[in-house]
């Protein structure tokens, strides 16, 4: 079944579903700053766009465009700036 979950006013949207190993999301999100908080651990691979990301335990922030991933452990946060509209797919564990 399909979830489809929308915050930081409408400015991030995503559709969820269980894939055959994972829970999955994939995703849009447009130009701004936004601060995640994750329950699971997760992988973010960026399908289309920029962002640059502040992962925790990190003083700065890192570019990450089409075809890059990153990781986040559970029960933590991470900041992001989106410079130009971003498409993700995001797997949790």
């Amino acid at each position: 079944m399909l979830s489809i979950n929308s915050y930081f006013d409408d400015n991030v949207k995503s559709i969820a579903f269980q894939g055959k190993t994972k829970a999955t999301t994939v995703g849009v999100m447009d130009i701004g700053a936004f601060t995640f908080a994750t329950s699971q651990y997760e992988v973010m691979t960026v399908i289309d766009g920029e962002l640059e990301v502040k992962l925790p335990g990190t003083q700065s922030f890192n570019t990450f465009t089409t075809g890059d991933q990153f990781e986040v452990e559970a029960n933590s946060s991470f900041e992001v700036k989106v410079v130009r509209q971003t498409a993700y797919h995001c797997t949790y564990d």
